[in-house]
């Protein structure tokens, strides 16, 4: 008869996309310590004795880059034997959309360093993070055809041709521009503001504000979004 290992650690991993001026890109830190020191992690750590997983990797979050997030979601429980040099360590990892010019980095703790990095230009990663991190951006591509997501990385206004390029970069291909708008507009998720934009020779383009009240309702109604 065998008997549950002791010796097994928790830890949780955060996962945070950014995106600005048409890129995507990934928080990360640099290792102060071994194992991986000096190299490119996800930030994270161990969960304490008196704290759930939701505090535990906000508390990491913080600690290691500067940054606050009003929401994470669970991503994958990551169990591999090998994963962790330093031992039986299994992770819970959660990913979040934040803009990155509203967040200044600071890092602390187990970092030297917190920095963005662009989704097609990343650094060699520590422990299993590739994996992860490539888990993560296949449930981010697939959940923005699904439930419009994307908002927290826009500008709190915005016109919406930044919001077709937002999923057109999201997705990795393009969308129909007048399919794309009517669906958007049928979910009345936007308001349009009295204030407009030059977006260059043409016309100025009208700016729009996310509806987070409209949103949270059509999700408890069982919202239905496809691109």
């Amino acid at each position: 008869m065998s008997f549950p290992n002791p010796q097994i650690k928790l830890t949780v991993d955060a996962i945070v996309f950014g995106y600005n001026a048409g890129k995507i890109s990934i928080l990360l830190i640099q290792r102060k310590y071994d194992p991986f020191k000096g190299q490119w992690a996800i930030p994270g750590g161990f969960v304490l004795e008196d704290e759930s997983l939701e505090e535990a990797v906000h508390r990491e979050l913080k600690e290691e880059t500067g940054v606050s997030i009003n929401y994470l979601e669970q991503l994958y429980t990551f169990g591999a034997v090998d994963r962790d040099p330093r031992g039986r360590v299994v992770s819970v990892a959660y990913f979040g959309l934040i803009h990155p010019d509203g967040h200044t980095l600071e890092a602390s703790t187990d970092a030297e360093l917190a920095r963005w990095f662009e989704i097609d230009d990343l650094p060699e990663l520590s422990f299993d993070h590739k994996h992860i991190l490539n888990l993560a951006i296949e449930r981010l591509k697939g959940k923005i055809t699904y439930e419009p997501i994307g908002f927290e990385l826009l500008e709190t206004k915005f016109p919406f041709s930044d919001l077709e390029k937002l999923y057109t970069t999201l997705l990795g291909r393009p969308v129909d521009r007048r399919n794309f708008r009517k669906k958007i507009n049928n979910l009345n998720i936007l308001d349009e503001l009295d204030e407009k934009i030059s977006l260059g020779a043409g016309r100025p383009a009208s700016l729009f504000k996310f509806n987070e009240k409209r949103y949270k309702q059509l999700k408890e109604e069982g919202i239905i979004f496809e691109i």
